[in-house]
C-alpha cells in the first residue's frame, strides 16, 4: 500500500508501520503473526534507506500489550494473563491506546525528523 501511495506522500513525509512486541518474546501460537511483523520491520528499515533522498522517514512501533479484541481478547478477558505481563512491566500495568498513540505521535511530528528506520519499542518496559 505504501508503494503505491508513495508519488502521494510530500517531500519530508513520515511513514509510521505497525509491529508487534511479539516481534522480541515469543509466545505459543504467534509465530505466523510475529513472522509477518518481522518482515514489517524490515520493509520499514529499507523504506527509510530507499525513499530518504526525498527526506520521507519511516519507522516502526511495536506496541507492547494492550487489552484488545487482538487473539479472541485472551489479554483482556484473563487475569491470570494480564497479571503475568503486568508482573514483566516496568511501571507494572498494561498498555492503553493512548500510551501507543503518544508514541506514534512523537514520531509523527517535527521532532521525529531525525528518527528514522528504527523499531520503537512502546511495551512500558516489557521484560527488561
Amino acid at each position: 500500500m505504501t508503494q503505491a501511495l508513495l508519488p502521494l506522500i510530500a517531500d519530508g513525509g513520515k511513514i509510521i508501520n505497525i509491529s508487534s512486541g511479539l516481534t522480541r518474546t515469543s509466545f505459543p501460537a504467534s509465530g505466523g503473526y510475529a513472522a509477518a511483523k518481522s518482515a514489517v520491520e524490515t520493509l520499514t528499515r529499507y523504506m527509510a534507506l530507499e525513499w530518504a533522498d526525498r527526506g520521507i522517514t519511516a519507522n516502526v512501533v511495536a506496541p507492547g500489550a494492550v487489552p484488545t479484541d487482538f487473539g479472541d481478547g485472551h489479554l483482556r478477558e484473563s487475569e491470570q494473563v494480564q497479571g503475568a505481563v503486568i508482573a514483566n512491566t516496568a511501571p507494572a500495568r498494561l498498555a492503553t491506546p493512548e500510551d501507543i498513540g503518544v508514541a506514534i505521535a512523537g514520531l509523527a511530528l517535527a521532532s521525529g525528523g531525525w528518527i528514522t528506520g528504527q523499531r520503537i519499542e512502546a511495551s512500558g518496559g516489557l521484560r527488561l
